[in-house]
């Protein structure tokens, strides 16, 4: 389990130092915090100043459609270089299983989420230093925060499985996107159909991440919400091993 683990980590600091050892990795977090500070602080329709409530409810419902287009971007050339390039070949002749692949690549994507989601925690004291109060809802911030976090994570999953499936990153990126974009949003607009009104359509809603998230986003931390997002991980995680194993 030691070498298991150490094997995993080995490779989680080397995708990092190959994120991070260009401009990728600087630009992701730039882009990410400029869109979300122009939306939040200077645009006239959307800006917090003009809602006029201490909140960050708006942060959290624009995160999801920049996380939907930056998580494929970060993600696209995990594996899909690898295959193309052939150094996937190499690994495997390595002692290596393709579990510590997927594991050690996906622990490096989850730390450069980190990266981009903590420096936006200067948005929770910017608005807590606006407010009349002097304060806001802490216990609702860390929930919609976590939500944020499972959500970056699920997409990490999904876009991880997708480079897996092609040698070609722009292929991957757009099949993740298109992938994220069916289970974030696609479950939600089938429940809305006139025919499934009162039968089904609660229980179609559940299956899409949306419904999960904006649970969480509530600052509700149920715990069949934090199942389901643990549960898609696993599953695009597991077909991204047996992926692997096929190829």
């Amino acid at each position: 389990m030691q070498q298991f683990l150490k094997t995993m980590l080995s490779i989680c600091k080397k995708e990092l130092h190959q994120f991070f050892s260009n401009l990728t990795g600087y630009i992701a977090i730039i882009l990410f915090l400029l869109v979300n500070g122009l939306f939040l602080f200077v645009l006239k329709d959307s800006n917090l100043f003009d809602f006029g409530y201490a909140t960050l409810d708006r942060f959290f419902e624009l995160a999801p459609w920049i996380l939907i287009f930056l998580v494929p971007a970060i993600t696209m050339r995990s594996l899909s270089e690898e295959i193309k390039s052939g150094t996937l070949e190499i690994l495997r002749t390595k002692p290596l299983s393709c579990r510590q692949i997927v594991l050690g690549k996906y622990l490096s994507i989850l730390l450069v989420l980190l990266f981009v989601i903590v420096p936006t925690f200067i948005y929770v004291f910017t608005i807590k230093s606006l407010s009349a109060a002097g304060s806001i809802d802490g216990g609702g911030i860390t929930g919609s925060y976590t939500g944020l976090f499972l959500l970056a994570a699920v997409f990490a999953a999904i876009s991880l499985c997708c480079s897996s499936f092609t040698g070609n990153a722009v292929v991957a990126f757009l099949l993740s996107t298109f992938v994220c974009v069916v289970l974030y949003f696609g479950f939600n607009a089938i429940s809305k159909l006139p025919v499934l009104q009162g039968g089904p359509d609660y229980f179609i809603e559940m299956l899409g991440i949306d419904f999960h998230y904006s649970s969480i986003s509530r600052g509700v931390l149920d715990t069949r919400d934090i199942i389901y997002f643990i549960s898609i991980i696993f599953l695009f995680l597991f077909i991204t091993e047996k992926k692997l194993q096929r190829n």
